[in-house]
């Protein structure tokens, strides 16, 4: 399993400095005025329903029933030609309907505005057809416990957009961010390739290829129906983070200008650590419990959690503490250039602390909701997420007014915890203070103790030297 983690981590950490270098050119190419946002807005559409299907839902929902699967080949061609076709039918729609599904992000922005964003809306929405192939191909190497194409291809992606950074840097904000969109495109079609590639070496290729030659003669429409059932609750359950920060750009569309590129930006800084640690660790985790579980050997299932809790407790508390204490210098180090202005890295920072304090519930949220799906209780997952999505959403609006874009991320990291409370409770309360009732603990909390000494110091330094 820790093979897996480490090779699933490896994958993403190339994949995020590779993203972390395209935001810093972009930071400077751009900055954060209302290009940028433009860009970002349009983006979000394509971006929020890759997140959802590449970190979680379809996998959590498609890998319990091509497991429980009597013919796996067929199932899994029926599935995929199903979302193929509905994708394919909503990227037409957005196409022919581009300002309408603009004004669905942008609530309060002009006509001028929703006119300017709408044609990037077109482009990058195809993108989501890219990324579904790439999600279902991952799927079926996760079922092989093959994890690092993955999590590496998105690094295509980002060679494309730096590519396009570089080749119109001098241009206008026009010309760059259409040239970013198109480059989305591109690094798409790579991801896809690179799966494919993947696929034929790992011998799944006669499995797609079997699928599609008996997809006519043989029955799976109970298993079908057996996945749309999981399906749809998973969305909800397994997207959260997605949906908070995507009420949160819409939001922001209220507050001032910038206000939706510190959220951009400090969601990177946030997604970086999540990432890495805790979607690598469930991740790669998930086929060993949801195959555990199926054979009833719960004690392996249990001891494996233990183990990938502790893990990913250690290494999100010390993301917290460094991310809460270094902030401003953390972002002044990636962005504070060209057209970022100090004034951008203090509002980023102060989005920064209030995204970090939430990482640890949704990372802790997302490791003991493996139980709930691979227990099949999806409905269940689903309605924990819409409670956390409803306190989200309030205080939302309680504090974004006070405390502008930094109180949209406070309310996100609220409904965090919300979501792992109500998980650890459906999980069991017993077996979550099992796990604590240990010395580990103890060496936890010194451990967090030093480390925070530390990051505090280090902060105080950094001040005095950059300021």
């Amino acid at each position: 399993m820790f093979k897996s983690i480490f090779s699933n981590s490896f994958g993403i950490l190339i994949s995020r400095i590779t993203g972390l270098a395209r935001d810093i050119l972009m930071t400077s190419a751009l900055g954060a005025n209302m290009w940028s946002d433009i860009f970002f807005m349009a983006f979000k559409f394509p971006n929020l329903f890759r997140r959802i299907f590449a970190e979680g839902s379809f996998t959590q929902s498609f890998m319990p029933s091509y497991i429980a699967s009597k013919q796996k080949s067929v199932f899994a061609i029926a599935i995929f030609i199903r979302f193929m076709i509905f994708i394919v039918a909503l990227s037409l729609l957005v196409t022919l309907f581009p300002a309408f599904f603009t004004k669905l992000l942008a609530w309060d922005w002009d006509t001028e505005l929703i006119s300017k964003t709408a044609p990037l809306t077109t482009i990058n929405f195809w993108y989501l057809d890219l990324i579904f192939i790439v999600t279902f191909l991952g799927t079926l190497l996760q079922h092989k416990e093959h994890f690092f194409t993955t999590a590496f291809s998105t690094v295509w992606l980002n060679i494309a957009m730096i590519a396009s950074l570089l080749l119109f840097s001098q241009s206008d904000p026009k010309t760059i961010v259409y040239a970013l969109s198109f480059s989305i495109l591109v690094g798409g079609a790579f991801q896809v390739l690179t799966h494919l590639y993947t696929i034929r070496q790992k011998g799944l290729l006669k499995i797609l290829i079997g699928g599609w030659n008996y997809r006519k003669t043989k029955n799976v429409k109970a298993e079908e129906s057996k996945f749309a059932s999981l399906f749809f609750p998973s969305v909800l359950g397994n997207s959260t983070a997605q949906i908070a920060s995507f009420i949160d750009t819409s939001l922001a569309s209220f507050l001032a200008a910038g206000s939706v590129s510190y959220l951009f930006y400090a969601n990177r800084i946030f997604q970086l650590p999540f990432a890495i640690i805790a979607l690598a660790i469930t991740t790669a985790l998930f086929p060993t419990i949801a195959k555990a579980i199926k054979n009833e050997n719960h004690t392996l299932a249990y001891k494996n959690l233990t183990k990938s809790f502790w893990l990913l407790s250690a290494l999100l508390g010390i993301s917290v503490l460094g991310g809460v204490l270094l902030a401003e210098p953390i972002i002044w180090l990636l962005f504070e250039r060209g057209h970022f202005t100090i004034t951008d890295t203090h509002n980023t920072a102060n989005v920064l602390m209030m995204y970090m304090v939430g990482l640890v519930p949704f990372g802790l949220a997302k490791l003991f909701s493996l139980y709930l799906y691979a227990m099949h209780k999806h409905i269940k997952a689903a309605k924990i997420a819409a409670a956390s999505l409803i306190i989200n959403l309030i205080f939302s609006l309680i504090l974004m007014k006070p405390m502008g874009a930094a109180g949209l991320a406070l309310a996100g990291s609220i409904g965090g915890a919300v979501q792992m409370i109500l998980t650890i409770r459906e999980v069991g309360w017993a077996i979550f203070f099992d796990i604590l009732k240990t010395k580990t603990t103890v060496y936890f909390i010194a451990g967090m103790s030093i480390f925070g000494v530390l990051f505090y110091t280090l902060n105080l330094y950094l001040l005095n030297l950059i300021r």
